[in-house]
């Protein structure tokens, strides 16, 4: 198994039901591989070794051709291994979220589908780009963006 980082493998990474299901081809190449050795360095470690909480990331490194089948957009970072969705049981995705914000660099934080009387809704998605790190940070849920605070 091909390790990323100390908690977090390229399967996982990787790992897709669509693709499986729809015999979409979803294996990265070199750049995306070092992209996501990257996103788990600076993102993804930091996040289990402050909760101490194993996770594992619902969607990581996308092909193009998984990200049109699911309707995401060309541009999408997960297409080149630079984003990742993740929650962490038991810990509300909002406090996930804020925390990153504070505590990381990163390029873009958004909270999504996340409502407010139910703390594990929605997910938390984080990119990493190590050329040019925004630190924008949002939520959306469905319809609207806002800041996140």
């Amino acid at each position: 198994m091909t390790r990323l980082s100390t908690h977090f493998s390229l399967k996982e990474l990787t790992r897709s039901e669509t693709a499986v299901r729809k015999g979409i081809n979803n294996e990265p190449k070199e750049r995306e591989i070092e992209n996501l050795k990257l996103l788990c360095e600076n993102i993804l470690e930091p996040v289990r070794v402050h909760y101490g909480i194993p996770f594992a990331p619902s969607s990581g490194f996308r092909s193009l051709n998984l990200n049109r089948e699911i309707g995401s957009s060309d541009r999408s970072q997960h297409v080149k291994g630079q984003a990742v969705d993740f929650e962490i049981p038991g810990v509300p995705n909002l406090e996930v979220a804020l925390w990153v914000k504070e505590n990381l660099e990163y390029d873009q934080l958004i909270l999504e589908f996340y409502k407010k009387d139910v703390p594990d809704s929605g997910w938390v998605h984080c990119s990493y780009d190590q050329e040019r790190n925004r630190k924008e940070s949002k939520r959306f849920d469905g319809k609207t963006w806002s800041s996140l605070s």
